[in-house]
């Protein structure tokens, strides 16, 4: 039954367990993401370019943590700018940052009316950058980007048509699309935040709560930042860790696909591997200081969350266990029971390969209408599996032991990350 050899009693049920969740999950996802396009997401307008009309449109403070982004914050202030909804401001925090950015902010004032810029002497980090700005805001309701972010004009509409909604909408996440595809490590990250990551936020909206919003497009109301202390200073990802805070406190979290925000991401292995080890390690972190709280009865609906991410977990260390099995086995002998034979696809590799492909054209098909030629990456995610489950699978492994001794309350500041390769 398994490529890994012919094993039997525990150590098969960990080679199981390493097939059949990952397939699980992929199903799950899939026909969560088509239940989700089909009750709420097809009866949405007509695309990112015509929001929903609003009856009242309440002023909106769009907050913009800055640190060395001399060589992108002109192109985000500029797109900001022509943001379609009536009444906003923009608050971009310079956080200590050692290039220009601080002067290129200034410069921007006296260009674009709606813009207030801070300084900070030293870098605090992107946390204490946001809940300076959120303090400073004149409005309830709080857009947060990155400042190497391009954000669509409309997006803020679709994001503040979630937030008037109802009195218990906390925050709403938007749908971030990679700009740098002209390496396959771009490309496969094309295909990776649409046929993952907003594939998986459709499915975890159906089963009621979203792991995490995106960093770098997120709307928030104020109120529900208030009553948690808006973001916490020493975690590493404050992107999750907020979004569990405020589901915690039975706010609600949305997900809108036409909120568009072009990002740029690594197209350096070392850079993908440490952005994938901060993520890994934020998710360890939020695991290690709510999973206690959410077990409680009146927060329910979010064991999925932590059934999830805790299966996760444990599926990353299986699989590392089986790597070292075969590696040992190549310099050792080993019992038949531990014997494992090849790491190369067998059948359940083709499975699991097959899924895979019905799962990003699954979601293609419904990111096709937010983005154009999305469908000239499908070739290039079917290296997906094999090069980024193995990222994911060691950074978590890494990042585990790095969660649990980080001292609580130690300060998370920025790291100017790899951007990708740029024209």
């Amino acid at each position: 039954m398994l490529s890994w050899g012919e094993t039997t009693g525990p150590i098969a049920l960990l080679f199981n367990f390493a097939f059949f969740f990952p397939l699980f999950m992929a199903w799950v996802w899939i026909v969560g993401g088509l239940w989700y396009h089909f009750h709420w997401e097809r009866k949405s307008t007509g695309g990112p370019e015509t929001p929903p009309a609003m009856e009242e449109t309440p002023a909106c403070s769009i907050l913009v943590p800055c640190f060395n982004e001399g060589q992108n914050v002109r192109e985000t202030m500029a797109w900001l700018a022509q943001t379609e909804y009536p009444d906003f401001e923009i608050i971009a925090v310079n956080d200590g940052s050692s290039d220009e950015t601080g002067a290129i902010l200034d410069e921007l004032v006296g260009e674009i009316p709606q813009l207030r810029v801070l300084h900070f002497a030293s870098n605090q980090g992107k946390a204490m950058a946001l809940r300076m700005a959120a303090l400073a805001s004149r409005s309830e309701y709080l857009v947060c980007i990155d400042g190497d972010a391009v954000l669509h004009p409309c997006a803020v509409q679709w994001l503040m048509y979630h937030l008037t909604s109802g009195p218990r909408v906390g925050a709403v996440t938007g749908n971030p699309c990679i700009r740098n595809r002209s390496t396959l490590l771009g490309r496969l990250q094309v295909g990776e935040f649409s046929s993952i990551i907003g594939l998986i936020k459709r499915a975890q909206r159906i089963y009621g709560r979203v792991f995490t919003v995106s960093g770098v497009v997120a709307a928030f109301r104020k109120a529900a930042l208030q009553r948690n202390r808006y973001w916490n200073t020493d975690m590493v990802t404050e992107d999750i860790d907020l979004t569990w805070l405020v589901q915690a406190d039975h706010w609600d979290v949305r997900y809108e696909p036409n909120a568009l925000c072009w990002i740029w991401m690594p197209e350096t292995l070392r850079g993908l591997w440490k952005q994938r080890l901060r993520w890994a390690q934020g998710g360890v972190e939020v695991l290690r200081r709510y999973a206690g709280r959410v077990l409680s009865w009146r927060r329910r609906r979010m064991w999925g969350l932590l059934i999830e991410y805790s299966l996760s977990v444990l599926w990353a260390y299986t699989m590392a266990f089986i790597f070292l099995l075969f590696f040992l086995g190549l310099v050792m002998p080993l019992p038949p029971a531990l014997t494992v034979s090849t790491l190369l696809p067998q059948w359940n590799g083709v499975i699991l390969g097959c899924t895979c492909l019905v799962q990003f054209a699954v979601s293609m098909l419904m990111d096709s209408r937010y983005e154009k030629g999305l469908w000239r990456e499908y070739f290039w995610v079917i290296w997906y599996p094999l090069a980024f489950w193995l990222i994911n699978m060691l950074t978590t492994v890494v990042a585990v032991p790095k969660a649990l001794l980080k001292r609580r309350g130690e300060r998370a500041v920025w790291v100017s990350p790899d951007r990708g390769l740029r024209p």
